[in-house]
C-alpha cells in the first residue's frame, strides 16, 4: 500500500459503511482503508437474518463480502473490535482496547441498536433483541428447548422473527401496542390482510396490548400486560424499534441529536468525519430503511472521491418489503383522510389490495399488498406529484391490477436510472444498464457477480431479467443460458436432449460422455440427472439411490435429533376410525414423541427411530404419504357438497380421486394440490401447484401457486365442465411440468419461466398434445409402486439397510 494515499477509517462493518466503500473503490484508489467491526464476522446482510432463522439460509449464505474481498481490495479489517472515540487533536481513531489508528478521513457507519423496553424483567435470561447474528443464534438455540415464545412488536423485524420461530416449531404470539401491524407503513386494510395471512401461517397475535412486566425468576416465564392479563412464554424477542448507535460520536464531541447530525454531503460537525446509515440524522430525519442508506452512500462516495455530485436532499420514504412471503409496498401518504380522494381495489380471492390517494387530483400516496408490480411506477408518479388522468387510471387500475385477469410487468423503460432495483445491496437500474452496455454482461449470474444484484433474497431477479431483456432485446434469451451447476456448462434442456440423442442411461454415463468437470458430479447435478433419466425412461431406468437425497433414500424425513418422521397417505385429507386407531396404537408402541396434524390434512408421526421404520410401516399398513419426496405430497380438500351448505362440487371425492391417481410419481420438485367445493377457498387452492375450485358450472383450474418462502398466488388456467376433463387437464399439466421443469424448480417459478400462455397452448388449446401428455403420464404411473411396501417385500435386505445405513447430509 502506498504511503502517499489518504487514510480512510470506517467505523462499522455493516451494509451502509461497506456499500459506501464499494462505491469509493469504483471511483478512486487514493485511499488506504481500515475497517472496524464490533462483530466477529465480515460484512453480511442483516435483511437476510430472518432466512437464517427459519433455516432456508446459513450464515455463510448471507455474507456480502467475505474475507478474501477485503484482502483483494487492500482493506485492513479488524473484526470483533469496537471503536471508543475519534481523537480530533491527534487525528486518530481509538478502540476500547487502546489501539490507535491515524486517519485523514473517517466514516462513521455504526448503524443502530435494538430498543429494549425499560420494564421490570427486561434483563432476564431468555430476552433478546433481533438485530444481528448473535441474536439469531440465541433464537436458534432457544428453539431446541423452548416451546412458547412471545415477540413484542408488530413491525417488520418482529414479524420476521415470529415467522422464523414458527418455522422452528415454536408456539409464537406477537404482542403489538397498536391495533394495526406495521402502522408506519400500512393502512388498516393492508394491515388486516397481512395479519390474516400470518395467522394462516401459524402466528398468533395479541393486539392493542401494552407489556408492563416480564415474569420469572432468573429466566423469563411470561409477560404481564397493562390490563392485568398474562401470557406464558419461555423466550421473548423485543422488536419494538431501533435507536441510532451514536456512542462514538458522543464520546468524540460530534454534534448529536437523535442521530449523528450531517449536512447534505454527509459531513458531521467534526472536520474530515462523515456519517451514513441508520446512525445518521439528515435534515432532522433518521432513516431505518435500506434504500436511503445506499442513496447516502452514493453521494458520499462521490464527494469524498472528488467526483462532482448533487447533494443528498433526503429520500422519498417508501417501503417495499416481503414479510413472510407476502409482498407489501407503501409510499407517500397512505392513511386516507377527508382531504383525500381514494382509489382502491381489493381482491379476497387473490389476496391483493391496491390503494392510491389523491389530493386535489394529484397522486400523493399508495399502498399495495400481495401484488407490487406497479410499485416502481407509482413511486415515480407520486414523487413527481403527477395529476391523475383517465389514461393513468386505466393503466394502474385496469386489467393489470389486482382486480383484473392479466398481470402487468414492471415498466423498466420508464424506470429512472437512479431507481434502486436491488434493495438488499443498493444496486440501481443505471448500474445494471451500465454493466450490460459497457462490460457486455448477458446473464443474471454475471450481473450478480459484478454488481451484487440478486445475490441476497433474489426478489429483484425478475426486474433484473426485464432490464436485460430491455437492453439486449432479442439477444436476451440466446445469451442467458446457464449450466445446471458448476460441474457443467450445459443447461437442463441440452442435457435432456443429449441423453435422448446419445441413448445415455445412468448418471455416470451422462457425466462421462458429456464432459463433467467433476467426474463424480455434485449434490445439485446427481439428483437432477437421476430425475431426468427416470422421466425419460420410466420403464427401464433403474433408480439410483446414491443420487437421491437422504430423506428419499430412507423414505422418511430425518429430524435434527436423528429420528425420523413418518407420514402415511390420507387421500384428500380423509381417513377412517380404523386407520386412526392403528396410527394411535403404533405411536404408543414405538414411543412416537409427537403426532402432528399437518397443513396438508394428514397426521405426522414425529420421532420414529431408524431401526423401527420398517416395523412402523408394516403395522400402519397404509401407503406412504411421500412427505420426503419430490413427488405428489397432498391433495387438500374442503368438505364440499357432501356436507357444506355452500358447496357446489364434491371436493373430497375429487381430491381423493386425484391423489390416488397421481401418487408416487416423481416430479422436478414437491407438488401439492387442493380442491375447493366452492369459491370460498377453505382448502387454500390459490397457493397450491394446482388449485381446483368448484362452481355451479363445473371446475376452474389454477396453476403455479406457492405458500412457502417465495409466496405466489396461482394463475387461472381454464374452466372445465366435467370431472373427466378436469382429470385429463390436471394430468397433462403435471406431465408438461415433468418434461419441461428444471430439477428443484417449483411450479411457481416454472409458470413464470415458461409462461402461462405457453402452458395453455400445450395443454388447453391443443387436444391432441393434451392426450399425448396424458398417455405418457399414464405409462409412467404404471411403473411406480409404494416404497414402504417395496422395502418390506425385500425383507431381510431391508432390515440390513436400516441397521447399518450411515445417514449423509450431503445428499
Amino acid at each position: 500500500m502506498g504511503t502517499d494515499r489518504e487514510k480512510l477509517v470506517v467505523i462499522g462493518n455493516g451494509m451502509a459503511g461497506i456499500s459506501t466503500v464499494e462505491q469509493i473503490l469504483k471511483l478512486t484508489k487514493k485511499f488506504d482503508i481500515t475497517v472496524f467491526g464490533s462483530e466477529p464476522h465480515p460484512n453480511y446482510n442483516r435483511i437476510m437474518l430472518s432466512y437464517v432463522l427459519e433455516g432456508s439460509k446459513t450464515i455463510d449464505d448471507i455474507v456480502l463480502n467475505d474475507l478474501n474481498w477485503y484482502r483483494e481490495n487492500g482493506i485492513t479489517l479488524h473484526t470483533g473490535t469496537t471503536v471508543a472515540k475519534i481523537d480530533e487533536q491527534a487525528k486518530e481513531v481509538v478502540t476500547v482496547d487502546g489501539m490507535r489508528v491515524p486517519y485523514d478521513k473517517v466514516l462513521i457507519a455504526t448503524g443502530s441498536n435494538s430498543f429494549i423496553l425499560p420494564i421490570p424483567g427486561s434483563d432476564k435470561e431468555g430476552v433478546v433483541g433481533f438485530r444481528d447474528i448473535a441474536d439469531c443464534n440465541q433464537m436458534l438455540e432457544a428453539a431446541k428447548t423452548c416451546r412458547k415464545a412471545a415477540v413484542i412488536g408488530g413491525g417488520l423485524l418482529g414479524l420476521e422473527a415470529a415467522k422464523g420461530l414458527v418455522q422452528l416449531g415454536m408456539d409464537v404470539t406477537v404482542i403489538h401496542l397498536m391495533e394495526d401491524l406495521m402502522e408506519r407503513q400500512l393502512d388498516h386494510q393492508a394491515a388486516s390482510m397481512l395479519k390474516a395471512e400470518l395467522e394462516r401461517q401459524g402466528i398468533k397475535f395479541k393486539m392493542g396490548a401494552q407489556t408492563t412486566e416480564l415474569l420469572g425468576d432468573t429466566r423469563v416465564s411470561g409477560l404481564r400486560f397493562a390490563d392485568g392479563t398474562e401470557l406464558a412464554a419461555e423466550f421473548v424477542v423485543m422488536a419494538v424499534g431501533i435507536k441510532p448507535n451514536v456512542a462514538v460520536a458522543k464520546e468524540s464531541g460530534i454534534e448529536v441529536n437523535r442521530g449523528i447530525v450531517v449536512n447534505d454531503y454527509l459531513q458531521t460537525s467534526m472536520d474530515g468525519v462523515y456519517s451514513v446509515g441508520e446512525c445518521t440524522e439528515h435534515r432532522g430525519v433518521c432513516y431505518g430503511l435500506v434504500a436511503p442508506l445506499f442513496e447516502q452512500g452514493m453521494v458520499l462516495a462521490k464527494h469524498i472521491s472528488g467526483v462532482e455530485t448533487a447533494p443528498y436532499e433526503g429520500s422519498v420514504v417508501s417501503t417495499k418489503l416481503k414479510i413472510s412471503g407476502v409482498d407489501v409496498f407503501s409510499t407517500g401518504e397512505f392513511i386516507d383522510g377527508p382531504e383525500h380522494t381514494v382509489i382502491a381495489n381489493k381482491d379476497d380471492w387473490k389476496r391483493t389490495y391496491k390503494k392510491i390517494l389523491l389530493k386535489d387530483g394529484v397522486m400523493v400516496g399508495a399502498v399495495l399488498f400481495g401484488d407490487i408490480t406497479d410499485s416502481a411506477e407509482l413511486q415515480k408518479l407520486i414523487k413527481q406529484r403527477t395529476v391523475m388522468t383517465d389514461e393513468l387510471y386505466d393503466s394502474l387500475m385496469g386489467t393489470g391490477c389486482c382486480g383484473g385477469g392479466g398481470k402487468k410487468t414492471t415498466s423498466v423503460e420508464t424506470m429512472p436510472d437512479e431507481e434502486i432495483v436491488c434493495g438488499c445491496n443498493g444496486v440501481t437500474k443505471g448500474t445494471i444498464v451500465d454493466v450490460i452496455t459497457n462490460q457486455g454482461l448477458t446473464t443474471v449470474d454475471e450481473i450478480k457477480a459484478c454488481t451484487g444484484a440478486t445475490r441476497s433474497c433474489g426478489g429483484c431477479k425478475p426486474v433484473v431479467e426485464q432490464i436485460l431483456q430491455y437492453v439486449l432485446g432479442d439477444g436476451f434469451k440466446e445469451t442467458a443460458k446457464q449450466g445446471i451447476c458448476s460441474c457443467t456448462t450445459l443447461s437442463r434442456d441440452e442435457i435432456v436432449a443429449e441423453i435422448k440423442e446419445k441413448g445415455l442411461h445412468t448418471t455416470k454415463e451422462v457425466m462421462n460422455v458429456l464432459g463433467w468437470s467433476q467426474p463424480e458430479g455434485c449434490s445439485k447435478c446427481r439428483p437432477a440427472i437421476n430425475y431426468y433419466l427416470g422421466m425419460l425412461y420410466p420403464d427401464t431406468h433403474e433408480d439410483e439411490k446414491e443420487s437421491r437425497f437422504v430423506n428419499e433414500r430412507m423414505s422418511a424425513n430425518i429430524q435434527k435429533d436423528g429420528t425420523y418422521t413418518v407420514v402415511p397417505r390420507m387421500y384428500g385429507g380423509v381417513t377412517t376410525p380404523e386407520e386412526l386407531k392403528r396410527i394411535a396404537d403404533v405411536s404408543v408402541k414405538y414411543d412416537v414423541k409427537v403426532v402432528k396434524v399437518t397443513g396438508g390434512q394428514r397426521l405426522d408421526l414425529i420421532g420414529v427411530k431408524k431401526e423401527d421404520l420398517p416395523k412402523v410401516w408394516e403395522e400402519l399398513d397404509m401407503p406412504s404419504g411421500y412427505a420426503y419426496a419430490k413427488s405428489l405430497r397432498t391433495v387438500k380438500t374442503c368438505v364440499g357438497s357432501q356436507f357444506c351448505r355452500f358447496g357446489t362440487q364434491d371436493s373430497m371425492g375429487m381430491g381423493a380421486t386425484l391423489e390416488r391417481k397421481f401418487e408416487r410419481l416423481d416430479f422436478p420438485a414437491k407438488f401439492k394440490l387442493a380442491v375447493n367445493g366452492c369459491p370460498r377457498n377453505c382448502a387454500e387452492s390459490c397457493t397450491k401447484d394446482i388449485g381446483i375450485v368448484g362452481n355451479d358450472g363445473g371446475w376452474e383450474i389454477f396453476v403455479g401457486g406457492n405458500g412457502g418462502i417465495k409466496a405466489r398466488l396461482a394463475d387461472s388456467l381454464c374452466k372445465v365442465k366435467t370431472d373427466d376433463e378436469l382429470i385429463e387437464i390436471v394430468g397433462a399439466v403435471m406431465q408438461y411440468y415433468r418434461e419441461t421443469g428444471n430439477y428443484l424448480e417449483r411450479t411457481s417459478e416454472w409458470v413464470e419461466r415458461i409462461g402461462l400462455d405457453a402452458i395453455k397452448a400445450a395443454v388447453v388449446d391443443d387436444p391432441e398434445n393434451r392426450k399425448a401428455l396424458m398417455e405418457r403420464i399414464e405409462f409412467a404411473l404404471k411403473q411406480v409402486e409404494d416404497p414402504w411396501k417395496k422395502m418390506l417385500r425385500e425383507g431381510e435386505q431391508s432390515g440390513k439397510l436400516f441397521n447399518r445405513l450411515e445417514v449423509s447430509n450431503q445428499l
